[in-house]
């Protein structure tokens, strides 16, 4: 017994410590101080300029439809800065709306990927055997269809809602931390402290959940940060091909799609969104790819 090295607080403090450096060494880094800070600004607005302003993005107003934005300097309004749509919306509340759906429905469904994901390869891994062949042929089975095939087909079908949305691209994208998740846990699974763990009579579960569970799911999490960014980008392709949340409620797919009609006379319309999912993307990429680049540095280094 005393030859068996059971170090499960010591890995546990360990891998928070590295989690911590990871962080650090991220924030040291002008590009992911750039992104913290655009996407700061960014969802500072959505949750709140619609509010502070008062100004209902639904409402319509015929007299105002078209304005354009304030900076081409004729015909404008202080009061729609970024112009307004065919039907006298304001642009700028309706790509703020548009934004905070998009960023929850990206943020949602990353997170429910990383669930599935964990939990199939962390059995998986650690059980090995038949049950990690069942798994990992379902796995290999969902990877062979495209995510956003199986999203059209499935929303197709049914009525695209916020909830409907997360969970089809969840049940899309989690192989991937499936065979992250697993791999990891295989490795894992042979180290000293989960052997002692089974020697003192701790069950499966116990040893999954509390032991290698908390230490191989935070570089998970770094990299799945990137795919928020990933994840925003369907909910937009889903809601410009009338597959996403449905009018009236603006999301940047339906309000790019309504001003395709207009780009010779009112390019704004189309264009404003665009440039906020630009502006979103970049900054959570920005962030992602100084976390994957701290993260191989640690891991590397260690």
């Amino acid at each position: 017994m005393s030859s068996i090295d059971i170090t499960p607080p010591r890995a546990a403090a360990r891998e928070k410590t590295v989690s911590a450096r990871i962080w650090h060494l991220a924030l040291s880094s002008v590009e992911f101080r750039i992104g913290l800070v655009v996407f700061t600004v960014l969802l500072l607005a959505t949750l709140f300029y619609p509010w502070l302003s008062g100004i209902d993005p639904l409402k319509m107003a015929i007299r105002e439809k078209l304005l354009p934005p304030l900076f081409l300097g004729e015909g404008w309004s202080w009061a729609h800065p970024l112009g307004t749509d065919q039907l006298g919306r304001d642009m700028l509340a309706r790509a703020l709306v548009g934004l905070r759906y998009s960023l929850l429905i990206g943020i949602s469904t990353t997170v429910l990927m990383v669930m599935i994901g964990a939990m199939v390869g962390l059995f998986a891994g650690y059980y090995g055997g038949r049950v990690d062949t069942v798994l990992m042929r379902l796995t290999d089975a969902q990877l062979s269809i495209p995510m956003i095939i199986l999203a059209i087909t499935i929303l197709g079908v049914s009525r695209p809602t916020i909830p409907a949305i997360i969970v089809v691209l969840g049940l899309a994208g989690w192989p991937v931390y499936a065979r992250v998740m697993r791999s990891t846990v295989m490795a894992e699974r042979k180290k000293e402290y989960v052997r002692g763990a089974m020697v003192l009579g701790a069950t499966d579960l116990r040893i999954m959940f509390t032991l290698i569970l908390p230490l191989v799911l935070p570089p998970m999490c770094f990299v799945a940060v990137l795919d928020i960014a990933r994840m925003m980008i369907f909910e937009s392709v889903l809601g410009f091909l009338g597959l996403g949340v449905q009018p009236p409620t603006p999301t940047f797919g339906n309000i790019i799609a309504d001003g395709r009609k207009y780009l010779m006379n009112a390019w704004w319309i189309a264009t404003m969104p665009g440039v906020f999912l630009v502006l979103t993307l970049t900054s959570i990429n920005l962030m992602g790819a100084a976390l994957e680049r701290a993260r191989n540095a640690i891991y590397g280094g260690a």
